[in-house]
């Protein structure tokens, strides 16, 4: 068991969970949780670790949790809480090995659904919109550099698994991205404040994208100006704006509604 908050593999955990050049350099990040664990794609797993209280219930669990535990590194329930992204963790984390996707792989899929992200730094709003995006249908979604991490351990449990599952990439020029999207016959809808034309009366039948800017500011008017369009949400009452990731869900699920 490992029962000491100096030990090299909980040194390793912090790292992961709270910096993201450690993510960066090892090519890794943890998922935390019953949920997030078991949804994981076991070729992805590299390590998993579960707290002594976990281990003890863990046949409460059913087959699939025990089975996937066999082999787990035991940690000392005070030490387990100590690395913990949670106030309440469940006992249970893995170390998952990050996946690849291009913006050029994204981009040649097949009736594209795409879901541009410029800037986007809650982490709350990045996994929500990735959990949407599945939800709703989309094909990828492509961010700028500046855009939140998407391995922030908040992201991950945001995504509620959906991170394995929708291809995403950063792009290094998010406009190029769209210009090269545009070129392959997709309309990409800018959502803009002053956008001319209504969100519902555009045509998403056919491969088309969103993009979404920052919370605070917007799109900033270089990324509006490479859309095919830009759309607006009509807003009741003395709101000004939407949040970014309601805003994302309203768009895709106009989309998906359209190709019913």
């Amino acid at each position: 068991m490992i029962s000491s908050t100096s030990n090299q593999h909980i040194r390793m955990l912090r790292e992961l969970l709270t910096r993201p050049h450690a993510r960066k350099k090892s090519g890794s990040f943890v998922a935390e949780g019953v949920r997030m664990v078991s949804e994981t794609p076991p070729d992805m797993i590299e390590e998993i670790y579960i707290s002594e209280s976990f281990a003890g219930s863990a046949q409460d669990l059913g087959e699939p949790v025990s089975a996937l535990i066999r082999g787990a590194e035991l940690v000392d329930d005070k030490v387990f809480r100590s690395v913990s992204d949670t106030v309440n963790p469940q006992g249970i984390m893995a170390v998952v090995r990050q996946k690849s996707c291009s913006v050029r792989q994204i981009l040649e899929l097949p009736d594209p659904l795409i879901l541009f992200l410029e800037n986007i730094q809650d982490p709350g709003n990045l996994g929500t919109m990735i959990r949407t995006a599945e939800g709703a249908g989309a094909t990828g979604i492509i961010m700028s550099r500046d855009t939140a991490d998407v391995y922030n351990p908040k992201v991950v449990r945001s995504t509620m698994g959906s991170l394995y599952r929708m291809p995403f990439a950063y792009a290094d020029d998010l406009c190029e991205a769209v210009a090269q999207a545009r070129d392959g016959g997709t309309d990409v809808y800018a959502a803009y404040l002053s956008g001319s034309v209504c969100y519902t009366e555009a045509d998403y039948t056919k491969g088309c994208a969103f993009l979404i800017g920052n919370e605070g500011s917007g799109l900033t008017a270089e990324a509006a100006r490479a859309a095919t369009a830009c759309v607006r949400i009509p807003m009741a009452g003395k709101l000004e704006s939407l949040n970014a990731a309601a805003a994302a869900s309203i768009l895709l699920y106009e989309a998906a509604r359209q190709r019913m």
